[in-house]
């Protein structure tokens, strides 16, 4: 099953969502500003990305610049800041099988449907 973490604010996560569903394949949505993720889950996106903690925070949002942007912090830290402020992470994110991508830009999606 494909699923696609999304906010449907993003311009970007919109697009990513009509490659979707022009795919014909089933889906799953993840509105994780409406539900956050738990952190095992945000560590198994991280896993199946391949990237770290920082390199999946929106660096340019509002509570990262006030809050973390500076500081010396650890894996687990960052990912408990996405955790509490789930804006900070970058979208979207589209998981299939044991892959994931961010869909920025959306043509990144199709590589991996």
């Amino acid at each position: 099953m494909i699923k696609i973490y999304h906010n449907p604010r993003c311009s970007k996560s919109r697009e990513g969502l009509q490659l979707l569903q022009e795919s014909g394949k089933d889906f799953q949505i993840v509105k994780y500003l409406d539900i956050p993720m738990k952190k095992e889950e945000i560590k198994k996106v991280l896993e199946l990305l391949e990237i770290s903690a920082e390199e999946l925070v929106r660096k340019n949002e509002k509570v990262w610049k006030e809050n973390y942007k500076g500081k010396e912090l650890s894996e687990d830290e960052i990912i408990s800041a996405m955790q509490e402020h789930p804006k900070l992470i970058e979208r979207p994110i589209v998981v299939k099988d044991k892959k994931a991508v961010i869909g920025r830009p959306p043509e990144k999606i199709k590589d991996l449907i």
